[in-house]
């Protein structure tokens, strides 16, 4: 049986009421479609059926509604508590260090020791760490991550991209978060972009992806929408039955001044919408750069409940990219500062 989803819909021009939105006598939150087509790739794609344009005014309504919540005690603690334990607690900077990567693995096992929070979801480093953080991580529920495939412009030849993410699977990442190639998707190159995720999800294995769209460079709503919806087409296609989770669309790389933005991540959720009414597979949100407040980190995970609901409040379906996050978020918990 295909995944529940809230009753009100989210449709590819705006948020609206079901029964208020509709595109040639189709609910417009029913966008795609799992028609069987011609697939050089093999397996089912998801053919896209035509969908108004977005309204971009109301899309940036939708988002204020969400900015404009405050939420108070005792569930602002609650909520807290929550956005730590989907927190991929990252380093991605020239100077890291193995110590500093150790050092960070047992803060993630045990954030602001002695105040009992939970442990965050995962670590997310380069390469070249995996192996350090795998081992300062052994016995605990955190999960290792890893950018790769030329992150974080995509810009190298695809087979040394997947190389580096097969390269970081082995090393024992368990999820691979990896860009598309912005450049020739916004050159018009589709196709290519779409073989070249394949390519990539084939070389992450079983390891889940998390596909960095980078949201800033997209700039319209419009363009943001095709590169989700090609994703999952692409994604789909590589992993023939995905089950729930296996594949997340990520807005940003956190390397370029716009990073996640409460519209572009109302439109990630519109396709996410989208695809687990059309195929009952719930694919995963990671919304990165820029959320470095706790405030605005429970602006999100009160959009995500409201919008796709309860189910994707877990670590499976929902992370936050972040660095300095999880150490705001403790100290905001304890109303203390937490030494770096």
């Amino acid at each position: 049986s295909k995944a529940s989803v809230p009753s009100a819909s989210i449709a590819k021009g705006c948020l609206t009421p079901q029964r208020e939105r509709t595109t040639h006598g189709t609910d417009a939150s029913l966008s795609v479609a799992p028609l069987v087509a011609g697939d050089p790739g093999g397996g089912v794609r998801l053919l896209p059926m035509p969908v108004p344009p977005i309204d971009a005014a109301l899309l940036r309504r939708e988002a204020e509604s969400y900015e404009a919540r405050a939420v108070v005690e005792p569930a602002r603690t609650r909520g807290l508590r929550l956005v730590l334990s989907l927190i991929d607690l990252t380093t991605l900077e020239g100077g890291d260090t193995t110590q500093y990567v150790r050092a960070l693995c047992r803060w993630a096992r045990a954030p602001g020791p002695g105040v009992g929070l939970p442990p965050v979801a995962a670590v997310c480093v380069y390469p070249v760490f995996v192996a350090t953080a795998r081992a300062a991580l052994i016995g605990s529920p955190v999960r290792v991550a890893s950018v790769a495939g030329a992150f974080p412009a995509g810009q190298s030849p695809i087979d040394v991209r997947a190389a580096e993410v097969a390269a970081a699977v082995s090393a024992g990442a368990d999820e691979i978060d990896f860009v598309i190639n912005r450049g020739v998707f916004l050159a018009g190159r589709r196709r290519q972009v779409r073989e070249e995720i394949r390519v990539l999800c084939h070389a992450a294995g079983a390891a889940t992806v998390k596909v960095i769209l980078e949201t800033g460079e997209l700039g319209d709503a419009d363009v943001i929408r095709e590169a989700c919806d090609l994703v999952l087409d692409a994604a789909s296609s590589a992993r023939g039955a995905m089950t729930d989770g296996a594949v997340f669309l990520k807005t940003s790389t956190g390397k370029i001044a716009i990073g996640a933005t409460m519209p572009s991540t109302l439109v990630l959720i519109a396709a996410i919408r989208d695809h687990v009414r059309a195929t009952g597979v719930r694919v995963g949100l990671k919304p990165a750069g820029g959320i470095r407040t706790p405030d605005q980190a429970l602006a999100y995970l009160v959009m995500v409940r409201e919008t796709l609901g309860e189910s994707w409040l877990r670590p499976e379906l929902l992370r936050f990219g972040a660095s300095s996050l999880a150490r705001s978020i403790v100290a905001s918990i304890t109303r203390s500062e937490v030494p770096s």
